[in-house]
């Protein structure tokens, strides 16, 4: 994986990391507190309508329910407000209560409590006898109902236990003198009202299911609405509260959390980063303090270990650049040693008259000096070739007519070595090239298949035009060139011949700057060889445009 790769990857799963941690944790927090909330709301919903309940079917009356609305407001928080359903009368406010401005009601729908007692009749109460407990249930609420209230209104504190029908009847009153007593007396159930209860559970003997439980039931919360204390009508909540804010330390650890994934990330990726760099540091520093053998360890296919790659290939490239250069100088060294030797030793020889000046020791003179001068031509064309420098006068150049003068300027070394030098053109070909330099590339080429080849031999000039490309191959029946040394070839300097000998002449650079002047032509130059059977070099061209 790629090093911008890797740090997209750990970005993207950083970022991705956070936003679901975050989202995972309000969505988590926000629910939970919800719910937290639902629970919360409908405890206190329940807990307020049930103690108002209470409070009605104990007292008979709302009256004093004043206090029980700031006990359950003080309690949970919540703004109360009461008011009846049918009359719309407001009963008591949490808000005024606590001596402020009452505030907008809330969104909360709000709840209906019913102060009236439900009916249970025993078992055994089915038919008449069903119908008679129901009347007498009807008569003991409206009575008890109108006990406990005026029982309240004189300030006495009310206890009741319910009955097995379900009514609540008021126990001995504690707290009230005889005052109270004296003025709340338990009513008579009797006159029209007791009258208006019978014929209205008479009416359930008719129909499909005479005196069901259904009707009596029925009945009897119709008939005790009217001794029971109003319904009433609950809000709950205000419309200015400030909701419950999330929890901030479950938000602060996966904080903490991502942010320790995020330096453990960039910790691992400074670490795969740096060590690299760190090494390829030490390396180029020692580089450039001479030592040409570092290298750096490379690891991987991303992007620092194709630096890590590239560094070690131009730390080669400068270690063999170095080599040659110190090949160079002992080669050329080497090269002008013997030469200039001789021509040393002769001259001092000349200038103490121990060798008497001949026409035979000038011209041995003059081919010394000839070959000194040879090498020094040839390295100039090589330097100013590599440094592309080297100037060309691009031409259309009949390659068929080329080959034939290169075998008339080289028959004279041909014949003196007894060698065939040969030329197979059969058709005419043409390059844009310039034909001195390129004269010069072949010669050169042809000089060393002359050297190559022993006597009876046959060195061959070929044309092979195939298609826009011009191919030339100068072929040999020399000795060849062993495969290990077919690397080597075209480097500056070297030859076949380990010792050097000066039989086999040359100066070790015409291949060298052969190459250079077809590489500068656009083209290519290759050579096969087999040992004992002879060498082949093709040039290949394009035809009719190399430059």
């Amino acid at each position: 994986m790629s090093f911008r790769l890797r740090v997209l990857v750990l970005v993207l799963f950083v970022a991705v990391a956070a936003t679901a941690a975050t989202a995972w944790l309000t969505l988590r927090q926000v629910t939970q507190q919800a719910r937290e909330s639902v629970a919360v709301g409908q405890q206190e919903v329940s807990r307020i309508t049930e103690e108002l309940r209470a409070y009605g079917l104990t007292h008979g009356t709302w009256d004093g329910v004043s206090g029980t609305v700031a006990e359950l407001a003080g309690a949970t928080g919540q703004r109360v407000r009461v008011v009846t359903v049918d009359e719309d009368v407001l009963l008591a406010d949490s808000d005024a209560l606590a001596g402020r401005t009452p505030r907008k009601a809330g969104t909360r729908p709000p709840v209906v409590v019913d102060p009236r007692p439900g009916l249970r009749l025993p078992a055994e109460a089915v038919g008449r006898r069903g119908a008679k407990h129901t009347v007498v249930a009807l008569g003991t609420h409206r009575r008890e109902a109108a006990y406990a209230a005026c029982l309240t209104r004189a300030g006495a504190q009310v206890r009741v236990r319910t009955d097995e029908l379900g009514v609540p009847r008021v126990t001995s009153p504690a707290g009230h003198g005889p005052a109270a007593a004296a003025s709340c007396a338990r009513p008579e159930w009797a006159g029209r009202a007791a009258q208006e209860d019978s014929a209205a559970v008479d009416r359930c003997g008719s129909g499909p299911r005479p005196w069901s439980r259904a009707c009596l039931e029925r009945v009897f919360q119709q008939r005790a609405a009217r001794a029971a204390p109003p319904r009433l009508q609950v809000h709950i909540g205000a419309l200015d509260e400030t909701p419950a804010g999330l929890s901030a330390a479950p938000t602060v650890a996966v904080a903490v959390g991502v942010a320790a994934v995020v330096i453990a990330g960039a910790l691992l990726l400074s670490r795969t980063v740096l060590r690299p760099v760190r090494a390829l540091t030490g390396a180029a520093r020692g580089l450039g303090e001479g030592d040409l053998e570092r290298r750096v360890p490379v690891a991987g296919r991303d992007e620092i270990a194709v630096l890590g790659r590239a560094f070690n290939r131009m730390a080669g490239s400068l270690q063999a650049a170095e080599e040659r250069q110190r090949r160079l100088v002992s080669d050329i060294a080497h090269e002008l040693r013997t030469p200039l030797a001789n021509l040393r030793g002769y001259l001092e020889a000349l200038r103490d008259g121990v060798v008497e000046p001949d026409a035979e020791l000038l011209d041995s003179l003059y081919e010394e000096t000839m070959l000194q001068q040879r090498i020094i031509d040839d390295l100039q064309d090589l330097a100013l070739a590599e440094a592309g420098a080297l100037t060309y006068h691009r031409t259309d150049v009949d390659v068929r007519e080329l080959l034939e003068t290169c075998r008339t300027a080289h028959r004279p070394q041909a014949e003196a070595a007894g060698v065939a030098l040969l030329v197979a053109a059969p058709e005419p070909a043409s390059v844009r090239a310039d034909p001195d330099r390129l004269r010069q590339a072949i010669g050169n080429l042809v000089s060393n298949a002359l050297r190559a080849t022993a006597a009876g031999g046959t060195v061959t000039l070929a044309l092979v035009p195939h298609g826009e490309l011009v191919i030339v191959q100068v072929r040999d029946t020399g000795t060849g060139i062993p495969a290990e040394d077919l690397p080597h070839l075209f480097d500056r300097f070297w030859r076949a011949d380990a010792a050097r000998g000066r039989a086999t002449g040359g100066s070790g650079l015409g291949l060298s700057i052969a190459r250079q002047i077809i590489l500068d032509h656009r083209g290519t130059i290759d050579v096969e060889s087999t040992v004992g059977a002879g060498t082949t070099f093709t040039i290949v061209l394009t035809a009719g445009g190399s430059g």
